[in-house]
């Protein structure tokens, strides 16, 4: 894995997100309650909605526009709903949040 740097923690709030550009598309970074930081893609599949401005409770985020749920650590849609949204391996490092470069490339 190829790490960078792209922010530091506490540029996330607790139970919310950053969002991150990139080449290929857009990715969310969660910050859950408990400490812990996740990354997706920043598209529900359902309709397109920001998962960055949902709402972050546990490990999951709720999209906006529609309440579906999405598991931050797989990307699955839970409950009656279907769909997953791409994740992305993230740590965090000395108080910074590291994300795979690798994986970034590769999802072009």
């Amino acid at each position: 894995m190829s790490w960078i740097d792209i922010a530091a923690l506490d540029d996330i709030p607790l139970r919310g997100a950053r969002k991150l550009r990139t080449a290929h598309g857009c990715v969310a970074v969660f910050r859950t309650g408990a400490d812990t930081v996740h990354a997706l893609d920043d598209r529900c599949p359902h309709r397109g909605g920001p998962l960055s401005e949902g709402i972050v409770h546990g490990t999951s985020v709720t999209c906006p526009l529609h309440n579906w749920v999405f598991d931050l650590n797989t990307g699955a849609a839970q409950g009656a709903d279907e769909g997953k949204v791409a994740t992305y391996p993230c740590r965090v490092e000395g108080g910074r949040v590291l994300i795979d470069a690798t994986r970034l490339g590769a999802a072009a």
